[in-house]
This record gives C-alpha cells, sequence and structure tokens, in this order.
C-alpha cells in the first residue's frame, strides 16, 4: 500500500507523516497544487490532504480533485461525502434538514423581495451569518428589523468581503486589552484594516442570498463534538467576554463531566447517516433544553484536542487516556483501504 500526502506545515499532515514514519508505512509527500498531480498520483491507493478554508487556492478545486481521484479508486481523506460542504453554511442546512438533524432553525433568501417579506415576521434578535468562516467569522447578531434590512440592501447589493476587517481588529484588540495576546496583534489588526488577507482579496464578494439563523438565548457555552469512525472526543467553549459567540473564544473544558452524553450519540447518528470520516459538531440548546447542532466542519484545529483526556466508542464506552486524532483518521483509511 502507498499513501500519498500533500503537507502544509500546522496541518493534519505533519502527524500523518510521523505516523507512517513511526509504523513504517510506504508514503510520498506530493504537491496537490501540481498540474500533473492527477498522473503522478498512479499507484497511489491513498491520498490525504488536510485542505483549508483560509487558502484560496483550496477553495478553488480540493472537492473536485479529490472527487475526480475517488472515481479512479483511490481511497481519499477527506472523501467527497465528508468535505463536500465544508465551510458552507447553506449547503449544511440543506444537508443536515434532508437527514432530520437537530439544525437551529435556518433560513436562507435568494432574493431582496423574499428576505424583506420574511422579516416582517421574524422574531428578533437573529444571528447573520455568510456561508463561508470559522472562529466565528462573519457572524453577527442582529437586533432589530432595521438592522436586518441593512443586511439585506448589502447581501443584494455590494455584497460582503470573506474577511470582516472591523471584526477582526477589533478582536485583536479586546484580546489585547484581556491580556491574551501582545501588543502586536494589535499591530497585525490594523494593518490587515487596510490589506486584509490573501483568500479572501481573490474571492468574490459574498452577495446574491442571505442567511439567517434563530438566536438561542442562554447558552453561556457550546459544545464541539468531534466523530472519527467509531470514536468521539469533545470539548466545553465558553462565550466571549460581552458576546454571544463561544468558536474561537479560546476558553476551553476539557473535563468528561462537562459533556452532555446525549450530545456524543447524536454527533454519532449522524456522522452514520451521511457516512462521514470525520465531523466536527457545534452545539447548543434551545429554550427547552433541546440539543441543537449550529454548524459542522470536517476540519478542526491540529493540536487543541490533544489535553482531551479520553474518547467514546460508538457504543458510548469511555475510553481514559490521551490520544493522536489525527492518528485515528490515517488508521481509519488505511483499514478502509485494506477492506475494500
Amino acid at each position: 500500500m502507498l499513501i500519498a500526502i500533500h503537507k502544509r506545515a500546522g496541518s493534519f499532515s505533519e502527524r500523518w507523516i510521523e505516523y507512517c514514519k513511526k509504523n513504517n508505512l510506504n508514503y510520498i509527500e506530493v504537491n496537490a497544487y501540481d498540474n500533473g498531480i492527477v498522473k503522478k498520483l498512479n499507484g497511489v491507493d491513498v491520498f490525504m490532504w488536510h485542505h483549508n478554508n483560509d487558502d484560496s487556492r483550496d477553495t478553488n478545486f480540493a472537492n473536485e480533485l479529490l472527487f475526480s481521484l475517488s472515481l479512479s479508486g483511490i481511497k481519499t481523506f477527506p472523501n467527497i461525502n465528508t468535505t463536500w460542504h465544508f465551510d458552507d453554511k447553506v449547503a449544511q442546512k440543506y444537508l443536515l434538514e434532508s437527514i432530520g438533524a437537530p439544525l437551529v432553525p435556518s433560513y436562507v433568501f435568494y432574493t431582496k423581495k423574499d428576505a424583506i417579506e420574511w422579516i416582517e415576521d421574524a422574531d428578533f434578535p437573529l444571528v447573520f451569518k455568510l456561508r463561508g468562516g470559522s472562529g466565528s467569522a462573519n457572524v453577527k447578531l442582529v437586533r432589530t428589523k432595521n438592522e436586518a434590512e441593512k443586511l439585506i440592501s448589502k447581501s443584494f447589493g455590494r455584497g460582503f468581503s470573506q474577511f470582516d476587517r472591523m471584526t477582526h481588529f477589533k478582536y485583536r484588540l479586546g484580546n489585547f486589552k484581556s491580556g491574551k495576546e501582545g501588543v502586536s496583534a494589535v499591530f497585525k489588526g490594523l494593518v490587515r484594516l487596510f490589506i486584509g488577507k490573501n483568500y479572501s482579496n481573490s474571492r468574490p464578494r459574498d452577495k446574491g442570498y442571505i442567511y439567517f439563523q434563530e438566536f438561542l438565548p442562554g447558552n453561556e457555552f457550546d459544545t464541539r463534538v468531534i466523530v472519527i469512525g467509531d470514536k468521539a472526543f469533545a470539548i466545553k467553549r465558553s462565550v466571549r467576554e460581552n458576546d454571544f459567540r463561544a468558536s474561537g473564544s479560546g476558553i476551553i473544558s476539557y473535563e468528561r463531566f462537562d459533556i452532555d452524553e446525549k450530545l456524543i450519540n447524536i454527533a454519532f447518528e449522524v456522522s452514520e447517516k451521511l457516512n462521514s470520516q470525520s465531523l466536527a459538531y457545534d452545539f447548543v440548546y434551545d429554550q427547552e433544553g433541546n440539543p441543537k447542532i449550529i454548524e459542522i466542519s470536517y476540519g478542526f484545529h491540529v493540536s487543541s484536542y490533544d489535553k482531551c483526556p479520553g474518547y467514546w466508542d460508538s457504543k458510548m464506552n469511555w475510553h481514559e487516556g490521551f490520544f493522536n486524532p489525527q492518528e485515528f483518521i490515517i488508521s481509519n483509511i488505511i483499514k478502509e483501504n485494506h477492506e475494500s
């Protein structure tokens, strides 16, 4: 068996390569951006690429390449079931609704007229989101109909950049004031006010649709559950100070007993229905205490889960001890290749 890995600093790839070395597995490093990548993968059994929503090259063609390779018989991570909806909240709305998953009620409109008519009877506040963005990027609390109308006009007018420069600067400034980051972070945020980011500068503005989710009050934290094959692990993330968002806050509890096991069960059930290799779920609760999924993602921060004290298997047995999530991924796809 031969494994091909696209190596990128700070991605899953570094741990995959270490796993191959440690277990004497045959692997090669490849460049997914190479014009001749398909030909260079001749004879490869498994192709692994931790593609990134912050890289415009990846968003341009990752799904197309992975799907094409799968038709040639190569096992890929992520496979198309796992990745096609990545960083696309509108796609996730349709997907989760189609299987009856407990998604936070979500609404998307493709004409200004329909959106304006809908907000006439909507309950505020609402949560506005662009279809792309992670770490609470491109997410705003909309408190009034007037605020919603302005967002709708912009959505069907000039549109939105994928990178909100002012919000990013305020986030950096807030981190500095709270002692989480130094003065260099403020300087970097100030620079971004003027030059943006490469990935957003190279992508078209978001427009021609608008997406809202219901705001579920009273949630002082969310729960991130990650399912990889028959294993699941989780963390609790507290909301930011004077904010409603938990993603990207950095205020994390790894304690097992801070995790509601109902969420683990739901995540396993949804992953099985979606036939996914790896999915991260963000959960909150409605006012009746029912778990609701905010959004999903095939990827997650490389090292943020190293402090998890154990994991659940699909029969809800707890396995105590630290682990390497990226090793779960590569060992699963090796098993998948052997069984095919």
